[in-house]
């Protein structure tokens, strides 16, 4: 019987022995044997729906709905309305009663003093109240004068809603340029003096427009920047000087947006969706920086809210209501009501171990 070794060597043998000599390897020399593909029918792929669907196919080649749920549409021009257009916003009714159902302490709000820029209405209006709600002195600070009327009815819709208490909370309201420097320390010596400190902050004022990056207008830019960034910075750092200064913990809530973290679709905001950004970053490295000194930052991100002025936006174009939806996992809008218990959370002891953190309340938009 043939050894293994041996009828290797044979059959190595009678292999090179049938090659053509230009073929057979030397003793250093290596081949690699040449690979063959089996051939196939050419088909023609030109009426090949699934083809067009890719990048071999031109642009267009598989219909008009090609990116149409994924790109901005530069006729969407939204400006935002003066202020005598601005829709009032009512404070909202059944949230600040006694409440009967147990909950922890922690998300207690007692004894401490929260502001708000722009909340005189919308999400900071709502925001306030539910603050109130949880045992929080308030001061309203914004650009219109509607601040003082926002502090009454806060106050007398809480009176209805918790009959028979002696102490009501202290609301009161506060004109700034959150953009300003000079505007933003005037206003917060004024909320010191009325109350005598500062715990909690929540940057709320901020606005949006829709304009096509090419044609937006550089001055609205400028003005969409100074309130959403420069104003956030401005109180945030001054709520934090103050709060060093005392030697006390606080908590600082920003309010983002989903657009800090995605591109809306159809509506084109490229400075919105920018500042937005800028504002969730502020509020990370704020937290780095401060975090020492007992001082906690957060952001919230609100998605699609049906705010009065959101309403009206709608109202005038009405195909924005069924694409948003559409993208929405959750398959609803927020409202401004939904935004109560994150901001408690995040400014009361119940978070005293988050700092830095991005919370998203957007049904899920940013999940797809």
């Amino acid at each position: 019987m043939f050894r293994p070794a041996i009828l290797r060597q044979v059959v190595r043998a009678v292999d090179q022995s049938t090659r053509p000599a230009a073929l057979v390897a030397g003793p250093h020399q290596f081949i690699r044997p040449l690979s063959t593909t089996v051939s196939r029918a050419q088909r023609d792929d030109k009426n090949d729906p699934l083809t067009k669907a890719t990048t071999k196919a031109p642009g267009g080649a598989a219909g008009e709905h090609e990116g149409k749920y994924a790109r901005t549409d530069e006729n969407v021009v939204i400006e935002y309305p003066d202020d005598a257009d601005m829709p009032r916003s009512p404070v909202v009714q059944g949230r600040g009663g006694m409440h009967f159902k147990r909950t922890l302490a922690q998300f207690s709000l007692e004894n401490r003093v929260t502001l708000v820029t722009g909340g005189a209405r919308g999400l900071g209006l709502v925001m306030g109240q539910g603050i109130v709600a949880s045992g929080s002195d308030l001061a309203i600070v914004d650009l219109n004068h509607e601040a003082e009327e926002s502090a009454r009815k806060l106050v007398e819709q809480f009176q209805k809603e918790n009959p028979g208490l002696e102490q009501l909370p202290n609301v009161t309201a506060h004109y700034a340029d959150v953009s300003n420097p000079d505007s933003v320390n005037n206003a917060l010596s004024e909320v010191i003096a009325k109350h005598g400190k500062i715990d909690h902050l929540v940057t709320s004022a901020g606005f949006t427009e829709n304009f096509d990056a090419i044609s937006y207008p550089y001055d609205r830019m400028q003005k969409l920047w100074g309130v959403n960034v420069d104003g956030t910075y401005l109180f945030a750092t001054g709520v934090a000087k103050h709060l060093m200064e005392r030697k006390a913990p606080g908590s600082i809530v920003m309010i983002g947006s989903m657009s800090g973290a995605i591109v809306n679709v159809p509506q084109p905001q490229a400075p919105y969706n920018a500042a937005k950004a800028a504002v969730r970053h502020l509020a990370s490295s704020f937290a780095v920086e401060w975090a020492g000194h007992g001082i906690r930052v957060n952001c919230i991100s609100p998605g699609y809210m049906l705010t009065a002025l959101t309403r009206k936006i709608l109202d005038e174009n009405p195909e924005l209501r069924d694409k948003w939806i559409s993208l929405i996992p959750t398959g609803k809008m927020g409202v401004p009501e939904d935004l109560m218990g994150a901001v408690t959370f995040l400014l009361s002891d119940a978070s005293k171990y988050i700092t830095g953190a991005d919370l998203r309340v957007d049904g899920g938009y940013t999940l797809t």
